[in-house]
């Protein structure tokens, strides 16, 4: 069989060069396990502890070789000589003594007998002289100081091994980053550098629903790739693009593509990689970073989340305080733009918190272009699917398009979010393939929470959530300007939604008055309906209130839609917020409460009056729900009639633009697949849990 080719690592070492693993620990547990174990031997060979009447006999037999007197210890230890070692007497109780046969000595020991040197000289001269030992069987003392392995731990050996370990411990916290890991190259930058020998694999084609921005992209690819190009005619490298959109629409992403296209050295750092406990650390990786950079130029440098340390400065800072992280952004600025920058270097970051980023940062020269990345279009959406459906099982009834339909708001991450979501709900029920229902279910799941079919729901709490639902829908249903219903549920779903409705927004970016006052009805059409049937109202309206207050203030404070206030907007987009100052006088903001709450009353008597008209359809629809829980826009069609108005949804414009005159099948079916869609618009919140 031939071997199968090794799987190259993609991820690169972070730091220049190659990292080695970091041994130092087990290194320094394996030294204090050969201590000990030295330790332990030496007491295995300090003797057996004999009496001072066994060590006179000793010497009577003239069996002794040495006798050594240890001062600090107060021990006499005593060596017998080779001949006298295969004595029966002696060779018996020393080889059970050992673990490895009979040392060279000390075999025997005179533990604490004498209190000091002087003392045992008395003795053993006193001893010599009484028994009449013959001068040449006289073993001359030998005195001498020793220190055991526990002593020396006791004193500088301790010491020792604690610095020892706090040394290896800040090298891992610094990462053993640069040539000989010292614990000073913890301000060596962190950045991961991708190149020839680990180039990412991600390129353009790899990116849906981005046009715009892969064009600003790719002309700085372009530029490192051919400069001359654009050279020739007078232009100059932009020296920074900042990436700029919500989370999950692919900012990250993008940048990997550029680091799979560039074909130049590429570094990626976050934010984060620049904040240490330690003072000027952050100054010295930026430094450090930049010093790498320009020797690999032409490079690309990405910071992702730059927000970490490219706040505006001066704000929420003590007096007299040192702040580090201006200190790391100051840094930054000069290195992107101050003397000798001209070093080929360009700097890619992404952030989705533009508002808070330092105005210097921003500024041309800097970054020259901010490249916006928003949530994409229909379009858009249907692009991304068709990336993230590519490696799943489908059935042949999955129709990216639909999908792109169904998901209006929904980001590249929500997207592929759905796409897994449904190969596990298929995986789940044993099917072979996933199918539009898996998608359904999906889309459901992401947008209401997990559908709670076994939760207990009292019969009074259903008819109150049933009502509420149908509310909503015979609101939005008799309203121009309210967004297609698209499927009402009382199936309880998430933390506390006793039901919801899904709607199909249109895809617009500018609204009128109107529009926003038909939306504030609708959303108020569950709580008319449980006055009008019941006589009294639950909470299961709060974030409907939630919504409604919220638009009812935008309309007069924000977008200077009311008559009163006039054409004034107290908006302010770099607003701090931390900051609790109102530009407006205290009789100015009774006046805009007052508007506020005229606003809300004139909706809410709107729809009441609606739903009172309308009441025989509001009981048809309750009583379908409280019957099927679910009900789509077709099972609407036949309960209470056609929608009066004739709106085309988003997905039939999409539709009809792209079709062709011949294409009369997918004409006809247009409408039916309409009646699928569901949307991130719902009221879920339009029956919470009962409350105390």
């Amino acid at each position: 069989m031939p071997d199968k080719p090794r799987k190259k690592n993609i991820l690169p070492t972070p730091g220049p060069g190659n990292k080695k693993p970091n041994n130092q620990v087990w290194i320094f547990i394996t030294l204090i396990i050969v201590f000990f174990a030295i330790s332990f031997l030496t007491n295995q060979g300090s003797g057996i502890a004999i009496t001072p009447s066994r060590f006179e006999e000793m010497i009577k037999s003239n069996d002794v070789a040495k006798v050594v007197f240890i001062k600090n210890q107060t021990n006499v230890e005593v060596t017998l000589k080779q001949d006298a070692l295969s004595n029966a007497k002696y060779k018996t109780e020393l080889e059970n003594n050992s673990l490895f046969g009979i040392s060279q000595g000390p075999h025997y020991v005179l533990k604490n007998y004498f209190s000091s040197a002087d003392k045992f000289s008395e003795y053993y001269t006193e001893f010599l002289d009484n028994n009449g030992i013959a001068k040449e069987q006289q073993i001359p003392v030998e005195f001498d100081t020793r220190t055991t392995v526990m002593e020396f731990l006791g004193t500088w050996g301790f010491l020792i091994i604690i610095i020892l370990f706090f040394w290896l411990m800040m090298r891992r916290m610094t990462g053993n980053a640069g040539p000989g890991g010292q614990i000073f190259n913890i301000g060596k930058s962190r950045a991961a550098l991708f190149d020839a020998e680990n180039k990412v694999k991600i390129t353009f084609g790899n990116v849906a629903g981005l046009d715009e921005a892969k064009e600003e992209v790719r002309e700085i690819v372009e530029f490192l790739k051919n400069p001359s190009k654009f050279t020739k005619l007078g232009g100059k490298i932009p020296k920074g693009a900042l990436l700029v959109g919500p989370p999950g629409t692919g900012k990250t992403l993008l940048a990997k593509a550029v680091a799979g296209e560039a074909g130049v050295p590429f570094f990626s750092l976050s934010g984060s990689d620049f904040v240490e406990m330690f003072v000027g650390v952050g100054a010295a990786r930026v430094r450090d970073l930049f010093k790498q950079a320009k020797e690999k130029a032409p490079c690309i440098v990405f910071i992702d989340e730059i927000d970490a340390i490219g706040r505006s400065r001066g704000k929420g800072q003590m007096p007299g305080s040192n702040d580090e992280r201006e200190n790391t952004l100051n840094s930054l600025l000069v290195e992107m733009d101050g003397f000798a920058t001209d070093s080929g270097v360009i700097i890619l970051a992404a952030t989705n918190r533009p508002d808070v980023l330092d105005n210097a940062l921003l500024r041309p020269g800097r970054f020259d272009r901010q490249i916006s990345i928003d949530k994409p279009d229909i379009v858009g959406r249907e692009a991304i699917f068709k990336v993230h459906l590519k490696p799943i099982k489908l059935e042949k009834d999955v129709d990216p398009k639909k999908l792109s339909a169904q998901t209006p708001g929904f980001a590249g991450a929500e997207i592929a979010n759905v796409c897994n979501e449904a190969a596990l709900i298929a995986a789940r029920k044993d099917k072979k393939a996933v199918d539009m229902s898996d998608f359904q279910d999906a889309i459901d799941r992401v947008i209401g929470g997990l559908e709670k079919k076994n939760k207990i729901i009292s019969p009074e709490e259903k008819k109150i959530v049933a009502y509420h639902e149908a509310g909503h829908a015979v609101a939005g249903w008799f309203l121009e300007h309210a967004d297609p219903l698209v499927k009402v549920s009382i199936v309880p779903r998430g933390v506390a939604a006793l039901g919801y409705a899904q709607y199909l927004p249109k895809e617009q970016f500018l609204y009128q008055t109107e529009q926003l006052m038909d939306e504030m009805c609708m959303t108020l059409g569950g709580r008319a309906a449980e006055e009008i049937i019941f006589g009294k109202i639950s909470t299961g309206a709060l974030s409907d209130l939630e919504r409604v207050t919220k638009v009812a203030y935008s309309i007069v404070t924000v977008y200077g839609m009311n008559d009163k206030i006039g054409n004034i907007s107290f908006y302010d987009s770099k607003q701090s917020e931390y900051s609790y100052s109102k530009p407006y006088s205290e009789a100015t903001a009774k006046t805009i409460d007052e508007e506020v709450k005229k606003i809300v009353d004139q909706a809410y008597q709107r729809t009441k009056q609606l739903l009172t008209e309308k009441r025989e359809q509001l009981e048809v629809l309750a009583k379908e729900l409280l019957d099927k829980e679910i009900i789509f826009q077709s099972d609407l069609e036949g309960l209470i009639g056609k929608r009066p108005f004739e709106k085309e949804t988003t997905y039939q414009a999409y539709t009809n633009n792209g079709k062709d005159k011949s294409d009369e099948e997918t004409v006809d079916t247009s409408a039916e697949v309409v009646e699928e869609v569901t949307s991130e618009e719902t009221s879920a919140s339009d029956s919470e849990e009962k409350k105390d």
